[in-house]
């Protein structure tokens, strides 16, 4: 699992090319209103992305209702996007714009003025430093329903924020081991996992906490409060950042999830079982290779990414190294002149008193101006579009 985890996280290269594209759309977004301010959130803030995982941004604005028309037009007319993959969920529980960069078939889901995402993401962070096994989980669990089409909602699938409610409340409630230590076996709590949601877990009954240490919730007294009661979801996962909110509502796919839980940890148990040993083409494949794969299709994908965005990833950071020497030499100079200035500042053995910012220098007052550092200024340099690219890859 360390293994994969080292292999699939996200390289330099893929983070240079997600914030091209997030560059480019607000660009269209910025130009459309001026004082509108995007953010970021889910997997890229959070770092648990995959080399497909696509990019969520809010926008924050003033306006009635999303304008989702008015930047569906202008993605289209700024060719941000190619055309056929622009779609407007306007009937959603958050509407959102959903698209496909046309440069680097990354896709971008873009929502207005929810502030929900942004909170969770924050919350995801918390918890990555409290419990160091989480990424481990995080990045084989996702790439595991991924690969059985099972971790989009607009689909019934689980989302990347409920899965991690789910491992973040496993780990709470986890009976025997401290899942915050350093030398935990992670094998056994990936099987251990699987044996919750997939064998014992009584999604029926039962919903999910992870606000104040985590517990089981009745769902009865859920239902009592949940808004959308006519098509409940079994996966019933309270928001611990909005109260009253029930992630997982609209994962009316995860019994789908549950199967391939159970199927998971029989496969894994299997593995692992000692008798096993003695199988013939044991040793063809990992334990964990088992249950996930990687393409041939993603590998290529991201040997793509490291081709085009590698020189301007190291590039950048020559830039850095520049600046990073510069400053140096000025304040190895700046310290010299300090010292004499600041040398300067008794008269006749005694501090000159006066004024904030103002220092006495052979009997005269000399106001000393408070300093302005301008700030640095985007890389505005223009990406050329690709000539070649593997084809759209499935989220």
């Amino acid at each position: 699992m360390v293994d994969f985890y080292h292999f699939m996280s996200p390289r330099p290269e893929e983070e240079e090319m997600r914030r091209d594209v997030v560059n480019r759309v607000e660009t269209v977004i910025k130009d459309l209103w001026p004082m509108a301010k995007v953010e970021i959130f889910g997997s890229f803030s959070t770092g648990l992305y995959l080399p497909t995982s696509d990019i969520d941004l809010v926008v924050y604005g003033k306006w009635e209702q999303p304008p989702l028309q008015q930047l569906d037009q202008a993605l289209r007319q700024n060719k941000v996007a190619e055309p056929f993959s622009i779609k407007l969920l306007d009937k959603a529980t958050v509407p959102i714009i959903k698209l496909t960069d046309r440069e680097t078939d990354v896709k971008v889901d873009i929502s207005f003025n929810v502030e929900t995402g942004v909170k969770a993401a924050r919350f995801i962070k918390d918890h990555l430093k409290k419990y160091s096994v989480l990424p481990y989980l995080i990045f084989v669990l996702k790439h595991f329903l991924l690969q059985r089409d099972l971790n989009e909602v607009f689909t019934g699938g689980i989302s990347s924020y409920s899965l991690i409610l789910m491992v973040i409340s496993f780990l709470q409630l986890h009976p025997r081991i401290d899942c915050r230590a350093s030398n935990i076996n992670l094998g056994i709590l990936l099987i251990e996992f699987f044996e919750l949601y997939g064998r014992h877990f009584n999604y029926l009954k039962t919903g999910i906490r992870v606000k104040d240490g985590g517990a089981y919730l009745a769902k009865e007294e859920i239902m009592k409060v949940i808004e959308n009661r006519y098509r409940p979801s079994m996966l019933c996962i309270e928001d611990p950042n909005l109260p009253g909110n029930y992630v997982g509502q609209s994962s009316y796919g995860a019994m789908q999830g549950k199967e391939v839980f159970n199927y998971a940890y029989l496969v894994l148990s299997h593995a692992v079982y000692p008798l096993s040993c003695s199988y013939p083409n044991r040793n063809m494949e990992s334990t964990l290779g088992r249950i996930i794969k990687v393409t041939q299709e993603v590998i290529d994908y991201r040997e793509w990414i490291i081709q085009q965005w590698g020189n301007r990833h190291n590039a950048r950071m020559m830039d850095i190294k520049d600046c990073y020497t510069l400053n140096i030499y000025l304040s190895n100079h700046l310290s010299i002149y300090l010292s004499v200035f600041f040398a300067c500042l008794f008269q006749n053995g005694q501090r000159f008193k006066g004024p904030p910012h103002t220092y006495c220098l052979e009997r005269n007052i000399v106001p000393i101006p408070r300093g302005h550092h301008p700030p640095y200024g985007r890389n505005s340099l223009r990406r050329r579009r690709r000539d070649t690219a593997p084809m759209s890859l499935s989220r």
